[in-house]
C-alpha cells in the first residue's frame, strides 16, 4: 500500500513551511489516492506536534481525512489516514 511520509525534523521552526508541507502532503493523497500519510514531527517537546494537530483541526482540513492514529510504539510519529 502506497504512504506519503512526511519529515518534519528539518523545517521544525519554520511555521509557514509546516502548514505548507502538511498541505502538499494532503493535495497529493487526495490527487493519487494515497490512502495514508505519515507525518513525523518527532518527539522533542511536543509543539510541533501541537502545531500538527492545530492544523489537522482546522475547518477546511478536517473533512478531508477519515481519521488520525498515533502511532502506540513511538509517539513520536503519527498516521493519517483517507476513505476514498
Amino acid at each position: 500500500m502506497a504512504r506519503i511520509k512526511l519529515d518534519l525534523h528539518d523545517i521544525y521552526n519554520d511555521s509557514k513551511s509546516i502548514d505548507k508541507a502538511l498541505l502538499e502532503a494532503f493535495e497529493e493523497a487526495i490527487e493519487k489516492k494515497i490512502r495514508e500519510i505519515e507525518i513525523i514531527p518527532g518527539k522533542g517537546s511536543g509543539q510541533l506536534r501541537k502545531k500538527v494537530h492545530r492544523f489537522l483541526q482546522l475547518p477546511h482540513i478536517k473533512p478531508l481525512y477519515h481519521r488520525i492514529e498515533n502511532d502506540s510504539k513511538n509517539h513520536g510519529r503519527l498516521f493519517v489516514y483517507f476513505k476514498f
